[in-house]
Formats: structure tokens, C-alpha cells, sequence
């Protein structure tokens, strides 16, 4: 394993002991601390149909970082649907969301000091 984590900020020292009370309340274990933390940005909601499906592959991910010896931390993107908001003042949020929502991956990323980060989409198959 990389000593050069960026989690390390945020893991490790006497001065970070309230960081790693918030991640143990989350599961963190004692030796969690040491691996690498990868996000899964989960596009998972009910709003949507191409997107219902989205969280039983974000959970299938959740056991392959788990396997790999990483620790997981899943966290919810925004979805605007083209064909709901299609004709409607809706489409105006529609073709600024793509922007949106990656730049809400990267301030979850940077602000959480996450070492790498998956991102799980629309998933047409339920």
C-alpha cells in the first residue's frame, strides 16, 4: 500500500482523533485507517427509471473495494431526466446538471479527502 494516501489527512495523527471519530461512526474499524478510502458516487433514485437500478451495482462495487482492501464510502449524486423534463422548464436544470453533478463529485472527493472515487450512473437494466 502507497504511503502517500491523501486520506492520511484527514486518518492519521493525535490531531486527527475527531476526524476518525466520524468515520468510525460510519464503521470504521482500527485498521480501516491505513487503507485507502474510495468513494462510489451512487446516481441511485426513484425519480428516474434509468437510474432505480443503479444501487444494486453500487452495493456489488461496495464488496469488490471491500475485497480489494480498500474502504468504501458511498454518497448520492443529483439526477435530472431529459424525457421527464423534456418541453418543460425542467430542461433548463437538465442541460446544466452534467456540470452539476461532477463538480459535486469532485467537492465530495476533495473535501472528504478521498484517495479514488467510482462513479455509477444510469443503469437502463433494473
Amino acid at each position: 500500500m502507497s504511503e502517500n494516501l491523501r486520506s492520511q489527512v484527514v486518518t492519521q495523527g493525535v490531531q486527527r482523533s475527531p476526524n476518525r471519530a466520524m468515520l468510525r461512526a460510519v464503521g470504521f474499524q482500527d485498521e480501516d485507517f491505513s487503507k485507502a478510502i474510495v468513494g462510489i458516487a451512487n446516481g441511485y433514485s426513484t425519480i428516474t427509471p434509468c437510474n432505480m437500478g443503479s444501487n444494486k451495482l453500487a452495493l456489488r462495487v461496495e464488496i469488490g473495494v471491500r475485497n480489494a482492501k480498500a474502504m468504501p464510502q458511498m454518497f448520492g449524486t443529483i439526477t435530472i431526466s431529459d424525457g421527464i423534463s423534456m418541453g418543460t422548464e425542467g430542461m433548463k436544470y437538465s442541460l446544466v446538471s452534467p456540470e452539476v453533478i461532477a463538480n459535486s463529485i469532485a467537492t465530495a472527493c476533495n473535501g472528504q479527502s478521498i484517495d479514488g472515487v467510482l462513479v455509477i450512473s444510469c443503469s437502463v437494466n433494473n
